[in-house]
């Protein structure tokens, strides 16, 4: 009788402990209040998640790109999109088969309200250490633009989101790993003081190939700023549309999916596209000329 107790017992503490686990992993994600924006919801329409190819996937939303490279020690994700992003990533890693908890590394692109606006969630969610330049690094401390950054003057009402605290700072070059998976830091500034471009390998069988998520090259700011008043500041921003498309590329997803097509090579089912980047970098100048020619 008593060894039955003692059996009776244990499985009862057995299934509790299942219990409670699954609770944990079925526990609400908690977002950060919404910023809200004229752009925001389109950018924030939720879409199923996609493989890219190999351990790389999207997961993100239709208008602001989020990755996930996955390994069995850990995965890196690549930004987070709006505060009111995080739950859709989140929910987009789990219909992957995938847990937030496994995120050991968090990369910006750069410290806007609409790319980094979901990491501090993430970052909770997951216990996941955050890497970044040091101008990102330090907007993101500050969960607002810094005052060189191009859009600093439309205001903190415009432009804060919630900061994140002990930002990794990585230099220009330099590769973090997860496990096998080693992500390689690429300073393009222009857009912001920043800006970081991130490349990797992704693998099928024996067939690898290089990936760039490449950050904004958008020359974009406040009214009253001006690129033209700052040379060094423009030779810079040449310097990293350059660095774009000069990085081995034989898929590129920008910080914006549309601005590299993502959701046409959906469409075909084909994300390979060796002159991605220097598509990119070309009507990156094509702009950048055109707004110094403005002024």
């Amino acid at each position: 009788m008593r060894l039955r107790l003692l059996r009776d017992a244990l499985a009862i503490a057995v299934a509790l402990a299942t219990t409670m686990s699954a609770q944990q992993l079925r526990r609400p994600f908690k977002s950060d209040p919404p910023v809200m924006c004229s752009a925001c919801p389109g950018w924030n329409t939720p879409m199923d998640p996609v493989k890219v190819f190999g351990n790389t996937y999207y997961v993100g939303t239709a208008g602001l790109s989020s990755v996930l490279v996955t390994s069995e020690r850990g995965h890196v994700l690549l930004d987070g999109g709006l505060p009111q992003s995080a739950e859709i990533i989140d929910r987009n890693i789990r219909v992957l088969g995938f847990r937030i908890q496994d995120v050991e590394l968090i990369v910006s692109s750069h410290a806007h309200y609409d790319h980094a606006g979901g990491i501090h969630a993430l970052q909770v969610a997951s216990g996941a250490r955050v890497a970044a330049s040091r101008g990102t690094a330090d907007a993101l401390n500050r969960g607002d633009e810094t005052p060189d950054d191009p859009q600093y003057g439309f205001g903190r009402a415009a432009t804060e989101f919630p900061s994140v605290r002990k930002v990794r700072v990585v230099k220009d070059g330099e590769t973090l790993r997860v496990g096998p998976v080693a992500i390689t830091a690429h300073l393009t500034p222009g857009h912001t003081p920043g800006s970081t471009t991130w490349t990797w390998k992704s693998c099928e069988g024996s067939r690898c190939l290089d990936i760039v998520y490449a950050d904004s090259l958008n020359a974009i700011s406040a009214p009253g700023f001006r690129y033209s008043a700052d040379p060094p500041r423009v030779a810079l921003f040449k310097k990293a549309i350059e660095t774009v498309a000069s990085l081995p590329c034989d898929i590129v997803i920008s910080v914006h999916p549309d601005l590299t097509g993502f959701l046409e090579k959906l469409a075909a089912k084909n994300f390979v596209a060796p002159g991605g980047c220097r598509d990119y970098a070309a009507n990156a100048t094509r702009v950048l000329d055109a707004r110094l020619a403005g002024e």
